[in-house]
């Protein structure tokens, strides 16, 4: 969602960056806290320092962590990704004390805690990147590498991340079994966060190959669908044929083919997943796409 009003735009951008931080908050106090599971990131390169130099506490050494990602990502996104990771990690901390002196969450299943709080833990996180922010940490060097491999998706590339600082943590602490839970949620934040960050842009595409190719594709322009017509060639019969390709979102494909079959009963349709569709009408691509 974007406003053009720029008071309405940062109202939308920080209500979001709020409400990731509160699931951010939620997440880590009711899964991974109670039950011990690592979260990976910097909060983690901070704990195996500590192990490794008592004299270095968590909290400070993961903001000094925190320091050159922040000026690179200054230099790269401006100074707004510094007031928005800012004031998410300010919050995000704040969050999670409040929820802590209000409520105690007792431990449960292992699994199912690294299951429930991935899930959580991934849709905070591609809620504040939906936003141009981050808790900085894992999320902040993920969004920067990002720029580098372009190929890798956000989650992937924080997951990547995340899988080495919780292999770290289990040969720092010998503690495995910490690390293959904490792994499972990481694995599962990883798809929760794709799928929030790149479901607007996710559609399906569709082949259609109809005797009636030109009534099929009045059709779909009819119901305001862009189509680009391919010229084919039958592979058994030779005839020439044309294509209708159709690029359409999730929520039309029901549509679609009742209109395609009524038209003609014997069309051929083969529809397709397209993991990202750029244009009008679905996502735009920027130097900063994610």
């Amino acid at each position: 969602m974007k406003h053009s009003n720029p008071i309405l735009r940062h109202l939308y951008e920080y209500g979001m960056i709020t409400l990731g931080c509160a699931i951010y908050a939620l997440s880590f106090n009711w899964f991974f806290s109670p039950n011990n599971i690592s979260m990976g990131g910097f909060t983690g390169v901070a704990q195996i320092l500590n192990r490794l130099l008592p004299i270095l506490p968590v909290g400070i050494t993961s903001i000094v962590l925190n320091i050159p990602l922040f000026a690179v990502g200054v230099r790269k996104q401006g100074v707004r990704i510094l007031i928005s990771s800012l004031f998410a990690m300010a919050l995000g901390s704040l969050m999670i004390d409040a929820m802590a002196a209000v409520h105690t969450f007792q431990p449960m299943d292992p699994l199912l805690s690294s299951v429930y709080g991935g899930v959580l833990l991934g849709v905070s996180m591609g809620i504040m990147l939906t936003v141009g922010a981050t808790t900085g940490g894992t999320e902040l060097l993920a969004r920067l590498l990002k720029y580098k491999f372009k190929s890798l998706s956000i989650g992937r590339l924080c997951l990547t991340v995340d899988v080495i600082v919780i292999c770290l943590y289990a040969v720092t602490f010998r503690n495995v079994n910490n690390a293959l839970y904490g792994i499972i949620a990481m694995y599962i934040s990883s798809l929760a966060m794709d799928t929030v960050v790149y479901g607007s842009m996710n559609a399906k595409l569709a082949y259609i190959i109809s005797q009636k190719s030109g009534e099929v594709a009045s059709c779909l322009l009819g119901m305001d669908l862009g189509i680009t017509l391919l010229d084919g060639r039958g592979g058994f019969s030779g005839d020439e044929k044309q294509v209708v390709l159709c690029a359409f979102k999730r929520s039309q494909i029901a549509a679609i083919k009742a209109a395609v079959t009524a038209i003609d009963p014997n069309a051929f349709i083969i529809v397709c997943e397209a993991h990202e569709v750029l244009g009008e009408g679905f996502g735009e691509y920027t130097p900063d796409s994610l």
